[in-house]
């Protein structure tokens, strides 16, 4: 299944620093430009897209912090 240019982005994010884990904000600012708010669930739909499409693996959350890449250590 084929990546939207945002999920794509925020892929790209997230892999760029294996294990590194980033916050909503951080992600809004970087994917979205600081478009949303940081109480909006679009990094949440985002991630959700993305597991669906490449596997569970893809992205750890770290409850209450935020998203990383799996340094796969």
């Amino acid at each position: 299944m084929a990546l939207t240019a945002k999920e794509f982005s925020l892929l790209e994010v997230l892999a760029s620093h294996p294990g590194r884990v980033y916050t909503r904000d951080e992600l809004i600012d970087r994917v979205w430009d600081g478009r949303f708010d940081a109480e909006s669930n679009v990094v949440d739909t985002y991630v959700r897209n993305l597991r669906r499409k490449l596997g569970d693996e893809v992205v750890q959350t770290m409850r209450g912090v935020g998203y990383s890449f799996p340094d796969g250590d």
